[in-house]
């Protein structure tokens, strides 16, 4: 992807790191120095081809298991972890998510409960804008373009993974809060019915009167890799916890199944939805 790779809109998609691109392709040559395929290496070192491929074409930042792993089964000699050392973070994305991010790109599972906003795979752009302009301290202008760039291509997670199963509970709350104003809403409630009607999007609402709620604990998002391995990413405002505890996993997998129970169906949220933005 070059700089002036332009999208849909004729906006300018964010360039990959150069040094992303620089680990990838020293991480092939080490790869096809062993004898490896992507395909090969895979059970050696307990993640997908395409996690790999991702690595190699410069558009993951590898995690750190994963440099390890690759450091000792293909004998890099201390290249790998030294190399990963210099990679640059992904512009517009929080340094505490970073390594969520990655393991998005491959989920075969994405679970998100957010109860404090609309959450950034289902932005749309005014939405995203509205938040920026409120950022305390306040973003420059470059800071926004970038930060809207990363979530911008994020969202294409939605379409470019088909097969990938999302859920998604949405506190009603989130969209009586007008961010933005009432046309913004208006046209993020119609986005968000679109991305409702894909097969393997269920998005639900969670109703502003709730007597029992499981989630008050506060967001959380779930995924499932191709392996099987579930992940949680729980956070703050100024951290992240990226929580690989099979334990803790699991409680959190309780309560986002307990939510799905008490949050309104996916015919009920659309209805919640239509109406609410009849009335705007």
């Amino acid at each position: 992807m070059t700089a002036d790779t332009n999208d849909q809109s004729g906006r300018k998609k964010p360039e990959r790191s150069d040094s992303l691109r620089t680990f990838g392709a020293v991480y092939q040559g080490f790869r096809e120095y062993r004898g490896f395929t992507q395909e090969s290496l895979a059970p050696e070192i307990r993640y997908s081809p395409d996690y790999i491929g991702s690595v190699e074409q410069g558009r993951m930042l590898p995690s750190k298991t994963f440099v390890d792993r690759s450091e000792e089964v293909l004998d890099a000699l201390g290249v790998l972890r030294k190399a990963a050392k210099g990679l640059s973070k992904k512009p517009g994305l929080a340094a505490w998510f970073q390594a969520w991010a990655g393991l998005e790109e491959n989920a075969i599972t994405l679970y998100t409960y957010e109860c404090r906003l609309i959450p950034g795979l289902l932005q749309t752009e005014a939405y995203a804008r509205a938040l920026f302009k409120s950022h305390l301290p306040p973003l420059t202008d470059d800071a926004i373009e970038t930060r809207w760039a990363a979530r911008a291509e994020r969202q294409q997670l939605l379409t470019g993974r088909p097969n990938t199963a999302y859920s998604f509970i949405l506190e009603e709350h989130a969209f009586l809060r007008r961010t933005g104003g009432a046309s913004v809403t208006r046209e993020l409630i119609d986005h968000i019915l679109k991305i409702a009607e894909q097969r393997n999007v269920e998005l639900q609402v969670m109703p502003l009167v709730r007597e029992a709620h499981s989630g008050l604990h506060g967001p959380m998002q779930l995924l499932e890799t191709p392996e099987n391995q579930w992940f949680a990413y729980c956070e703050g405002q100024e951290s992240g916890d990226l929580i690989a505890a099979s334990n803790v996993v699991s409680m959190l997998q309780m309560r986002y199944a307990r939510m799905r129970a008490q949050a309104l169906s996916l015919d009920d949220s659309v209805s919640l939805l239509q109406r609410m933005r009849g009335e705007l």
